[in-house]
């Protein structure tokens, strides 16, 4: 059994969708992602940096991305991962990571300008630096979707999940983009939020 340590609104909550869809067994620890709480020691052994997520059982890991691949990879009959061979697989991997770098970069250079600026007088530089990359990382995916069905073509794959997980971030009221500015972007969010393993781990998550 895998376990999943998890805190509402953080990127656990795309592992546990994909866990969900892999129809596998799990338990989730609650932890926090206010890094002045105190944190599951477990946790901390395993990722010092404290953050969610971070899975644990059969093996010890973190970084979303990183756990997405992994158990796409071992739970092959699932289907949410293009095979090692497939056309799809470059494309696939590249979003991931693109994901992971540059998407939840900009979300992070908004949400904790601390990280990035050396005192807080630059705090709102990192700021408006992060909203412009929203936008402007935000338009790239809107823009490799184009007429697609799914993230990375004509299936659904973890991608998609990852995508969803991230549009829940968007928070308009704080001067971010809005979903529904990236029509293409908001069109699979919304088919990725009808799946039953989306609505049990989001509930009530509506898009404003």
């Amino acid at each position: 059994m895998y376990e999943l340590f998890y805190a509402d609104g953080s990127a656990s909550m795309g592992i546990q969708v994909i866990l969900e869809e892999l129809a596998v067994p799990y338990r989730l620890i609650e932890s926090t992602i206010d890094m002045n709480e105190e944190r599951p020691e477990k946790q901390l052994l395993i990722n010092p940096n404290g953050w969610v997520p971070v899975l644990a059982g059969s093996v010890e890991m973190y970084e979303c991305a990183a756990i997405t691949i992994f158990l796409c990879d071992r739970h092959k009959r699932a289907g949410l991962a293009p095979t090692a061979d497939s056309k799809e697989r470059a494309l696939y991997l590249q979003t991931l990571l693109y994901f992971s770098n540059s998407v939840q970069n900009a979300f992070q250079l908004d949400y904790y300008p601390e990280r990035f600026a050396a005192s807080s007088d630059y705090y709102a530089s990192a700021q408006r630096r992060g909203l412009r990359r929203l936008t402007e990382t935000w338009q790239v995916i809107d823009n490799q979707i184009a007429n697609q069905s799914w993230v990375i073509g004509e299936k659904f794959s973890a991608a998609d999940i990852y995508l969803f997980m991230l549009t829940t971030w968007l928070k308009p009221d704080r001067g971010q983009p809005s979903v529904r500015r990236f029509p293409n972007v908001f069109k699979i969010g919304q088919k990725v939020l009808e799946r039953t393993s989306t609505k049990l781990v989001y509930e009530d998550f509506r898009y404003p």
